[in-house]
């Protein structure tokens, strides 16, 4: 018999789900005596978040992925053009009637194991009251990294003191998490009311659980992590990252062979000489924008792999990839730059990475893209698109000193943000012509992370001590 289950709550998004299986497998890779679940949740603003879910559950046999009925309308066009994370945080909120139903029902009633936690995604934090109705403990899973966690209590510091919202006119905020001053500008995601409250909400809610796990390495954050520990009304803080994927998704068909393709291309290039832009499944620009990259990187006169996509359309979160790259880009660009250049769709990015010619990650910076780039100690070009991309390129560059700054603030559906060609191939031929020190920081960090994960490190002692917590079923 098992001696605990836990039920894994992400949010319906790629980056989250993606994540969250692998810190659950992360769980039953440590202690295998765990029976664990994971709740989907649709979502029906990003068409291909079904494949994922199956490519999950086919990578993942030790782990039950139950979806949720869809009765529960979803979000509106117009609801998310005004604030995704408020619109998300509703839909997810209309849940709770059915996460709980699902946990008498599909969990508690199949095995008479007592359930350890409801181990919830970020956004998630209404199934803290759905746990604590069925008397069992509940801990946040932070996808995201500790400077971002330490902002959302900030801001509900901010809402319990009666200070102001954001507004443009404000000097720079002294925000303790993290070591410089931080503009207006890297924070549009809390431009807008409804997400300023949102993330406040969420922020106050997170108080409540028993606990918090941070995809992230206290040595990579350790400014965040002291002023963490510095509060008092906070739970028990666990750094256990950096959680990564290292396989990535399983293909077949045209995805496995477009993949081989890719990494055949990138074993004919020479030793860090290729530049990678990837932005993430919801990344993708207008066409003009598209053509001003393309004319960027033809000037650096820099080897590139170059993940392309359209912007996403309305109401989709994810960006569309298509192959008549001659219609959209420069006239003669895919004929002049066939020697240097490869276009692709979605890209195997982990293994990309991973691989010895890959000589820096033009990036949106997401955070899994993060982790996975400081793991593998490729150094970074910051170009963030939206949700907190802004604040982890701002604490990248500012905090960390780890990327080359392209962009902190570019904002993709801002009609006067713009990115010029002269200014990608400055940045390109900066990191690749004088960025020996950047190198040399991403390599050390990439120790550090990998050191953090091993036995005895401070990620790899962190697991440990939430797993005794677990077991115990101690609150």
């Amino acid at each position: 018999m098992k001696k605990a289950q836990l039920v894994f709550i992400p949010s319906p998004g790629v980056g989250h789900l993606v994540s969250t299986a692998q810190f659950a497998k992360l769980v039953l890779d440590r202690n295998d005596s765990f029976l664990i679940t994971m709740l989907v949740i649709n979502n029906p603003h990003a068409e291909s978040i079904s494949k994922y879910i199956e490519s999950l559950a086919s990578a993942h046999t030790q782990i039950k992925f139950i979806a949720l009925p869809e009765t529960i309308a979803p979000p509106s066009a117009e609801a998310l053009a005004v604030s995704t994370e408020h619109a998300f945080s509703s839909y997810i909120n209309d849940h709770k009637t059915i996460v709980r139903d699902a946990i008498v029902s599909q969990v508690m009633a199949n095995n008479p194991a007592p359930i350890a936690s409801v181990v919830f995604d970020l956004f998630c934090t209404a199934f803290i009251d759905v746990a604590r109705e069925l008397g069992v403990p509940s801990h946040v899973f932070f996808t995201s990294g500790a400077a971002f966690l330490g902002l959302m209590f900030y801001l509900s510091d901010r809402e319990e003191y009666g200070q102001p919202k954001f507004r443009s006119t404000d000097p720079d905020y002294i925000i303790p998490f993290y070591a410089n001053p931080v503009p207006y500008r890297v924070l549009p995601l809390l431009h807008n009311d409804k997400g300023y409250e949102t993330f406040a909400y969420h922020g106050r809610k997170f108080k409540d659980a028993n606990g918090i796990i941070i995809n992230t390495f206290s040595e990579v954050e350790s400014h965040v992590v002291h002023a963490l520990l510095a509060r008092d009304d906070i739970p028990p803080i666990f750094n256990v990252g950096p959680v990564i994927d290292h396989r990535g998704k399983s293909l077949s068909g045209s995805d496995a062979v477009k993949r081989d393709e890719i990494i055949k291309w990138l074993g004919d290039q020479p030793e860090k000489s290729v530049v990678f832009l990837c932005f993430g499944s919801g990344g993708g620009f207008d066409e003009a924008q598209l053509k001003e990259i393309a004319i960027g990187l033809e000037k650096s006169g820099r080897r590139f792999l170059w993940s392309i996509g359209l912007k996403p359309s309305k109401g989709q979160m994810h960006a569309s990839y298509f192959d008549n790259y001659g219609e959209i880009l420069p006239e003669g660009f895919l004929e002049r730059t066939k020697n240097i250049g490869m276009l692709c769709g979605w890209a195997p990015q982990v293994e990309i990475l991973a691989h010895r010619a890959v000589g820096a990650f033009v990036s949106h910076c997401g955070w899994n893209s993060t982790l996975e780039t400081l793991w593998y100690g490729v150094p970074i070009i910051t170009w963030p698109l939206y949700g907190e991309q802004h604040i982890n390129a701002f604490q990248l560059v500012k905090d960390l000193g780890l990327p080359v700054e392209l962009t902190l603030d570019f904002r993709r559906d801002c009609p006067t943000d713009f990115v010029k060609a002269e200014d990608i191939t400055k940045a390109v031929k900066t990191m690749m012509e004088q960025g020996g020190e950047l190198r040399n920081k991403a390599k050390a960090t990439s120790e550090m992370a990998q050191k953090a994960v091993e036995e005895g490190g401070s990620s790899y002692v962190a697991l440990g001590k939430l797993i005794d917590q677990w077991l115990e079923n101690k609150p």
